[in-house]
């Protein structure tokens, strides 16, 4: 994928209620107050410490949270109670197996939904358990369309990635990549035939060994990796995928207008928002199954335990694993890597906040470091878009969490069953003042309906964090 983990996010608060992004890169590592860099390049705390918690670029090597270990299991997408939201993910596999962003939707007990609506980023599922090294086999149909792209990737805290990404304007091919540690090589994409993949079941399989990596299309292999193919000379190391990993799945808009122009022609053009391969006002693609098979870990690895995984140092390769008995686990969104306990007492420590906005655990104007980040998933794909795709390395221009269209004046305009919802907010300035009106952009992506507007502004604020204090002072 090209550089697409881009942080799934045009800027969406209101101007009186976004508070200035902290970045993070190899320079320029978090800061104590908001330890944790995103994979997008941003710091916060909470959900940032979690899956795909860049420890690199933290603060120190214990802001980012372990991360649980491999469980082989098998998943039909017959239902969605194995499902949970990343506003209310913590970090205990037991709470869920699946973190989702966006709109997933049931179809017929069948299948998984990704949706993705003109006004939205798509949708990511991410599981909560990694992978280091195993067999995982997906049963999918991709979505159709220009610049629309689905993924079936593998997606490490470091950026190794391994992937299945398909083009909507070619259902005949499904590419096959990968990266180590987010190192862009344009020679490591290859095609493999796989024919009407909107269509028809098919079941794609990464089979990742410590030393060799197949992809295979309905249990016949089309590509082998080796290892030892992937010895960089000038490095003086492999540039295999080689670190735990989380199995994820997208539907990205890689070719919304204002991405990078090579993302967009690698999609297959602009994406067109009145195509007839749209349903109910979204593109969709459909997962049916999930099979995960844990191998062991290689050779001679650290073992300190069985529960939880986590980097030793920054070097980021299979060395530097450790197996242990660790916590994974977060006692509310303020909380860290280093403070995991913070906020265990306070009642409102679970409310989140989307990237772009100020803590709802607090009433007062002061700026609370962000709680959860934006989304994307497109992996490594594209640099220096905004829209999301469904993981990936960072790049764009804000934190903000790419959401449901909302825009200007303090009701309902619209609300349709997984559809959009239109409401207004004010801006007040820093003494609580109203200003006027503006438009902002955020989350209601279970709206089914409503007819009462306040309950769905309600559940507007509780999602996103950031427009909570806008909105009691414009009512």
């Amino acid at each position: 994928m090209k550089t697409f983990h881009a942080v799934a996010a045009l800027t969406v608060a209101a101007a009186s209620a976004v508070q200035a992004m902290i970045t993070c890169d190899s320079n320029n590592p978090c800061p104590s107050s908001a330890p944790c860099c995103s994979s997008y390049g941003f710091c916060g705390v909470g959900a940032y410490c979690l899956g795909g918690c860049y420890p690199k670029d933290s603060f120190s090597m214990d802001s980012c949270m372990p991360a649980p270990v491999c469980k082989s299991s098998d998943y039909d997408f017959n239902n969605m109670n194995g499902f949970i939201e990343n506003t209310e993910y913590l970090g205990d596999p037991s709470s869920g197996n699946w973190v989702f962003s966006g709109d997933p939707l049931m179809y017929n007990n069948e299948a998984v939904l990704l949706t993705m609506t003109e006004d939205s980023s798509g949708t990511l599922l991410s599981s909560t358990r990694y992978v280091w090294y195993g067999k995982m086999s997906a049963t999918m149909k991709t979505s159709r369309g220009a610049g629309v792209v689905t993924a079936f990737i593998m997606m490490s805290d470091v950026k190794d990635e391994i992937d299945f990404e398909f083009i909507g304007t070619d259902v005949q091919t499904a590419q096959s990549n990968y990266y180590f540690q987010g190192i862009t090589d344009y020679g490591n994409e290859k095609n493999l035939s796989s024919p009407n993949t909107d269509s028809q079941w098919h079941t794609y399989t990464i089979d990742w060994q410590p030393d060799s990596l197949s992809w295979e299309v309905d249990g016949k292999v089309l590509r082998t990796l080796y290892r030892n193919e992937t010895y960089n000379e000038t490095a003086g190391q492999y540039h295999y995928p080689q670190t735990p990993s989380r199995v994820q799945f997208s539907l990205w808009p890689a070719g919304k207008a204002g991405n990078a122009q090579g993302t967009i022609e690698w999609a297959g053009g602009e994406i067109d928002w009145s195509s007839p391969y749209m349903q109910n006002g979204y593109y969709y693609a459909m997962v049916k199954d999930v099979t995960v098979d844990c191998y062991n870990p290689p050779a001679g690895y650290n073992n300190q335990g069985n529960k939880a995984y986590w980097y030793e140092n920054k070097y980021g390769t299979n060395d530097t694993v450790v197996v242990g008995n660790n916590g994974t686990t977060l006692s509310s969104f303020l909380a860290t890597g280093e403070e995991p306990k913070k906020g265990a007492s306070s009642s409102a420590s679970n409310t989140a906040t989307k990237s772009g906005g100020k803590s709802s655990a607090s009433s007062s104007a002061t700026a609370q470091p962000e709680t959860i980040p934006g989304v994307s998933g497109g992996g490594s794909r594209e640099s220096g878009s905004d829209v999301a795709s469904g993981s990936g390395s960072s790049s764009g221009s804000s934190g903000s969490y790419v959401p449901r269209k909302c825009s200007a004046t303090n009701r309902i305009i619209k609300a349709k069953d997984h559809g959009s919802v239109q409401i207004s907010v004010a801006k007040v300035d820093e003494n609580g003042r109203f200003t006027g009106e503006t438009q902002a952009y955020a989350l209601c992506g279970f709206v089914r309906a409503m007819g009462e507007s306040d309950d769905c502004i309600n559940r507007l604020t509780q999602r996103d964090g950031y427009l909570k204090n806008v909105w009691s002072a414009s009512r």
